[in-house]
């Protein structure tokens, strides 16, 4: 059994110059914010064209799948071999300094960078487009009905290895100028964090159909946690 890699080494392009101490290579810590995170953001580009697409993800072990329509151009592009940049960001808190120059906000994200391949393998694609089901909403895949063939065949999916990866975070209160300490107004974090309403029922649901508690008590994965027990790792 191969030894499990407890951290992923830094790159040239990995490497933060700019606060490095928000840097952050633990695999655990970069595992959590990607299962957390319930969008993340592709950046590529076609023809000299930058484009930056919000889309859902799943995580499988050190890969990272992505689905889409296999006529769109972002997963044809992404399947040709084009470089791909991926970030995850989780938003913690709004950091209300006593100056505007320090306002901040609280976050933990993660950088991917990589080259994507088609996941070609039937039995691997279903796995994965079930991962995303359950990336959304933990419990679902088990009740919906499974892709079609037809399904399948028009949807792509794309796999990228998590191997040149950073995560960056900010936590704690804001970081005036000593001389500001001082000024009379209110300093400190609004917290924020991903909360659900109460499910709205679908008006053809089929009447006496119980709502289930992964729709009734929804929340993502440690968003309950507090800041310092997410940062303990």
């Amino acid at each position: 059994m191969s030894k499990r890699i407890e951290a992923f080494s830094p790159t040239e392009r990995t490497t933060l110059r700019r606060f490095p101490k928000r840097g952050n290579y633990q695999r655990e810590v970069v595992e959590a914010i990607l299962d957390e995170g319930l969008i993340c953001h592709l950046g590529f580009v076609v023809d000299g064209q930058p484009y930056v697409i919000p889309t859902t993800h799943a995580r499988r072990g050190h890969r990272l799948y992505l689905h889409g329509a296999a006529a769109g151009r972002m997963l044809r592009t992404l399947k040709e071999g084009a470089p791909v940049c991926v970030t995850v960001t989780v938003i913690d808190g709004l950091v209300l300094a006593r100056s505007a120059f320090h306002h901040s906000m609280n976050y933990r994200s993660v950088v991917v960078l990589g080259v994507a391949t088609e996941v070609t393998e039937e039995s691997e694609k279903k796995a994965a487009l079930e991962a995303i089901v359950e990336h959304v909403v933990a419990g679902r895949a088990a009740q919906v009905r499974p892709p079609s063939e037809p399904e399948l065949k028009a949807t792509t999916v794309l796999s990228i290895p998590l191997r040149e990866v950073s995560a960056k975070i900010r936590s704690g209160p804001p970081l005036d100028d000593e001389s500001d300490y001082e000024w009379p107004c209110w300093a400190g974090e609004i917290p924020l964090r991903l909360v659900a309403a109460p499910p709205v029922a679908d008006p053809r649901l089929a009447a006496g159909t119980e709502v289930p508690g992964y729709a009734r008590d929804y929340q993502r994965p440690n968003a309950s946690r507090s800041p310092e027990d997410r940062n303990k790792s």
